[in-house]
C-alpha cells in the first residue's frame, strides 16, 4: 500500500470513528408527548375517538446543542450490533396492551407498530438502550406516565376554548416541574397557534433510566413564535 492510499485508508478509519463517537455522545434526553387534539387536524386523518390524555411521541437521544441524533444508519454507527426494528418490536409483547394505549399511532390506517418501529430506529438504535428494546419502551412508558411528567399538572391549566399566553404555560411549567420544557405548536389557516407536544428534557447520567431533570436548551419549537408576546390555543379534548 502506497504511503497515499495508507492516509485516505487512514482518513476513512478516522472519520468513520468520529462519526460514531458523535451519535453516541449525546447529552440528554427529550421525552416528547402529543396532545391528540391539536395534532389531529383535520380530524379525518386520525383515528376515532381520539385519547383525552398526552399520547407518547418517543424518547429522543439529543445533543447539548438541543439537535436529535441522527437515526441509526451507515453514517452514524451509534452502538455496536443494536437491535433492529423488527427484532425490537418482536420484544415488546409483555407491554404491548400499554403501548396501544399510551403510545398509540394517532394516524388512520397506520397501525401502532409502525410507529414503534420508526422511533426504534431513529432514536431507541442510538439510546443507552441499544440492545434492550422492551426496557426502552417501558421505561419511557413509565415515565410519561408518572406525576411527574404528567403535562396536565406540570402546565397548571386544563384545556380551554380560550387560549393561554406561550410564556405562562412555560413558567407554569418551570415552577411545577423545576425546568423549563420545549412546547411544539402546529400552525394552522389564520396563523393561530395550538400546543401540540410538550417535551421534557433529563440529563444523560450512567444510571437508566433518565430521572433527573433539566431546563430544555430551546423552549419553542415548531410553529411556535415569541412566548411573551404569542398565545397558543390548548384545545377540550374532542
Amino acid at each position: 500500500m502506497g504511503i497515499k492510499q495508507f492516509i485516505g485508508y487512514a482518513l476513512l478509519v478516522l472519520a468513520s470513528l468520529v462519526v460514531s463517537a458523535q451519535g453516541s455522545d449525546f447529552a440528554f434526553y427529550k421525552l416528547s408527548l402529543i396532545w391528540p387534539t391539536s395534532a389531529c387536524y383535520p380530524l379525518s386523518n386520525c383515528k376515532t375517538p381520539l385519547p383525552t390524555f398526552f399520547t407518547i411521541h418517543g424518547l429522543w437521544p439529543t445533543f447539548a446543542n438541543d439537535t436529535t441524533v441522527p437515526a441509526y444508519g451507515p453514517n452514524n454507527k451509534c452502538n455496536a450490533n443494536p437491535f433492529g426494528p423488527d427484532a425490537a418490536v418482536a420484544k415488546l409483547t409483555p407491554i404491548q396492551d400499554r403501548l396501544n394505549q399510551r403510545w398509540p399511532n394517532l394516524r388512520a390506517g397506520v397501525e401502532n407498530s409502525v410507529f414503534w418501529k420508526h422511533e426504534w430506529q431513529n432514536h431507541g438504535m442510538c439510546s443507552d438502550y441499544p440492545q434492550d428494546p422492551l426496557s426502552y419502551f417501558n421505561d419511557t412508558l413509565n415515565l410519561a406516565t408518572s406525576t411527574k411528567f404528567d403535562p396536565f399538572r406540570a402546565l397548571g391549566v386544563q384545556p380551554s376554548n380560550t387560549p393561554y399566553l406561550l410564556n405562562t404555560l412555560l413558567q407554569n411549567v418551570y415552577k411545577n416541574v423545576g425546568a423549563y420544557p420545549q412546547i411544539s405548536c402546529s400552525q394552522r389557516s389564520g396563523g393561530a397557534l395550538y400546543l401540540r407536544e410538550i417535551r421534557f428534557c433529563l440529563t444523560r447520567t450512567k444510571k437508566i433510566p433518565p430521572s433527573v431533570v433539566q431546563s430544555c436548551p430551546t423552549r419553542v419549537a415548531g410553529g411556535c413564535k415569541d412566548p411573551l408576546t404569542n398565545n397558543v390555543h390548548f384545545p377540550p379534548a374532542s
